[in-house]
């Protein structure tokens, strides 16, 4: 199978910074347990990038989530043949993902997402952060091993999703849901972003898709930012978004504080910002035209990168990078 990408990092010049991401979200099919993984880059100005391995798992029943990171020298990152990249001994190809931690195949032939909707925004100095969901719906079959906690998938639906740029938005929310009990082929997912240009951060904007019985329908975008409603908190996050054909989704996605796992991001020109993920929270969908209701319970993904650190979750013990 061709790739549907390529990284970025390998074309930004020496004096240049940018971070880049290649990660993985799967959860089991009806209970609240899940898998988060990430392959990312990160590049100070003037100096070589470096890869980091991040995982995360999920598990309702948990005290809280099991973490780790681990972060390569530069001579260990690099994109082989039949690769988007591989960092260290981990490697992810366009069906597999494999490390001394996990192996884990995934099959689907959903069609790539560009978040952007246009694709000279693509090109453009900004927005600075760039976003693509390269497997909107696949399933994902092996395991997952940290901490002596082993996790079967079979089946486990999920994505797999690729970003990358020279700078964080100031306030970012990804949401992702493909469990609903009403409608086992749907899928939502969508990211929200607060852009700061000189000393104003511009309202949300919203970018993302619903799919219902087969059909995929566009979300949010520059035109429909003044009907884009977005009322967040570190727990949970309440929205309307609006489509390109008429259509509204109104919802709430719900991540109790002992399912959220925090990380440090940073920006390779300096900042830093608290993300808080589950991807066990619950999502209720309201699709009107046409109307439907959907609810994930335990399924769906809640993430939120803030500049505040008064948020109450912990912060894992890994620097960035």
């Amino acid at each position: 199978m061709a790739l549907r990408t390529r990284a970025r990092f390998a074309e930004v010049a020496r004096d240049g910074g940018h971070y880049e991401s290649f990660y993985i979200k799967a959860c089991h099919p009806s209970e609240p347990r899940g898998v988060w993984i990430r392959h990312t880059v990160w590049k100070a100005p003037g100096k070589e990038a470096v890869g980091s391995l991040w995982c995360t798992l999920f598990d309702a029943g948990w005290a809280r989530p099991v973490a780790w990171k681990e972060t390569r020298p530069p001579a260990e990152l690099g994109v082989g043949e039949g690769e988007y990249l591989h960092v260290g001994d981990a490697r992810l190809t366009d069906r597999v993902a494999s490390s001394p931690r996990w192996e884990l195949s995934f099959d689907g032939d959903a069609e790539p997402f560009a978040y952007l909707p246009r694709p000279w925004m693509y090109r453009a100095r900004l927005p600075r952060t760039k976003a693509e969901s390269l497997y909107p719906k696949v399933r994902f079959g092996g395991w997952v091993e940290l901490d002596g906690r082993r996790v079967e998938l079979d089946g486990w639906p999920g994505m797999i999703g690729h970003n990358w740029g020279s700078e964080h938005a100031e306030r970012w929310i990804w949401l992702h849901g493909a469990t609903f009990e009403e409608a086992p082929g749907a899928v939502f997912d969508a990211i929200m972003g607060r852009v700061r240009v000189g000393r104003w951060t511009l309202p949300w904007i919203a970018n993302g898709f619903v799919e219902l019985e087969g059909r995929r329908h566009r979300l949010g975008g520059l035109e429909r930012l003044r009907s884009t409603k977005v009322q967040e908190a570190p727990d949970r996050c309440a929205f309307v978004l609006g489509g390109a054909d008429g259509l509204v989704v109104e919802g709430e996605i719900i991540a109790p504080r002992e399912r959220l796992v925090g990380w440090l991001y940073s920006d390779p020109g300096g900042g830093r910002h608290d993300v808080l993920h589950s991807s066990i929270a619950e999502a209720r969908l309201v699709v009107r035209r046409p109307d439907r209701s959907l609810t994930a319970l335990g399924g769906a993904t809640y993430e939120i990168g803030m500049r505040e650190s008064g948020h109450g979750v912990p912060i894992e013990p890994f620097p960035d990078p």
